[in-house]
């Protein structure tokens, strides 16, 4: 995604053309809004979402510092028109007419906070910009990064069926940093070229709920038992080291801002119609009891176009997955009792 941005604004003759095929019917308008675009990880996505030749608006919403990210953006010589909204009277404005909203509202992690102590604050923001997307673009496709993402999902499925425009295929909980860490990880350890590297990331977005499946990880390198239990608690853990590694100065923001420009282009691909575009997310699902579950997805022209099942699973796996599921119900009945209070 991100090579072929830079190498087409290389040079003004590749720009010219660039301008021209995308006046063409070949590519769609799409408008796409970023909820706290002003934040951690809202400014970096913006830049990103900016270097995205898929889209042709770019709206940014944030409750203050919004109009001076939207002009340090908007001076980038790239396709989108950008627009800055700032503050609750403004967020309608934002939204409509929107065809994907990403969602990286909220206060980051801190030292020795856990994705539940971000509760509290976080879902109250989301429950808040669930209204105004059900009322203002309730068409749209949600990406939400918004932590804990095991309840914010749910949060919103509850607003959005109070306000009878649910529909759970355009619904996406981003996993996309677990697949990016698992795969870094990963190619790390085996010697691999990481851009070839794929590995799926099943579960939730929370500690023991990340389960990587490096038994199904392309190419296969055969690591030992031992080593692959490490880089499965490393994956799981990866927000507590960058959150460590800073040292109270913020959380996962630089990285998770690439990873949800990862999802979002998937997604507008799959809305151009674009074939087998599959990434991994938090959904709601039948391929276990739980109602949300996150695995590999098949995106189209409405969202979701087939939730993938599991697949084979290695031992080790089968242990992580049932271990796993207490902890990910206990945590979408909690999202979802939030939305119904």
């Amino acid at each position: 995604m991100f090579r072929s941005m830079i190498v087409r604004s290389a040079s003004p003759v590749k720009q010219g053309l660039l301008r021209r095929g995308l006046a063409s019917e070949s590519v769609p308008d799409r408008k796409v809004v970023i909820l706290g675009a002003a934040g951690g990880i809202g400014q970096p996505l913006s830049l990103l979402m900016k270097l995205n030749p898929l889209v042709s608006s770019l709206s940014l919403y944030d409750i203050a510092n919004t109009p001076g990210v939207a002009a340090d953006v908007g001076h980038i010589n790239t396709r989108s028109q950008v627009s800055g909204y700032m503050g609750d009277d403004n967020l309608g404005k934002a939204l409509e007419g929107a065809d994907l909203v990403i969602i990286p509202a909220g206060v980051p992690r801190k030292p020795g906070m856990t994705r539940d102590d971000l509760f509290n604050i976080n879902a109250g923001i989301v429950k808040n910009l669930s209204i105004a997307i059900a009322k203002y673009c309730p068409q749209a496709l949600v990406n939400m990064i918004s932590n804990p993402v095991n309840s914010t999902v749910p949060i919103a499925a509850e607003i959005f069926k109070k306000a009878g425009t649910y529909d759970e295929k355009k619904l996406f909980g981003v996993t996309t940093l677990d697949v990016v860490r698992a795969k870094t990880f990963y190619a790390g350890k085996s010697n691999l070229n990481v851009a070839e590297v794929n590995v799926p990331v099943v579960g939730g977005h929370a500690g023991i709920t990340i389960l990587p499946l490096f038994s199904q990880a392309s190419p296969q390198a055969n690591l030992s038992d031992d080593l692959i239990k490490a880089l499965t608690k490393r994956t799981q853990d990866g927000g507590t080291e960058v959150v460590e590694a800073k040292a109270g100065k913020g959380s996962a923001t630089l990285s998770m801002a690439y990873a949800g420009a990862l999802f979002a282009d998937a997604c507008l691909k799959g809305l151009n119609g674009v074939p087998d575009v599959v990434e991994c997310s938090f959904v709601q699902s039948t391929i276990t009891e739980l109602p949300f579950f996150a695995s590999k997805v098949r995106l189209g022209k409405n969202g979701v176009e087939e939730v993938l099942d599991l697949g084979p699973l290695s031992d080790f796996e089968k242990e992580g997955l049932e271990a796993l599921k207490a902890e990910l119900k206990a945590s979408i009945e909690k999202g979802i009792k939030f939305a119904n209070q």
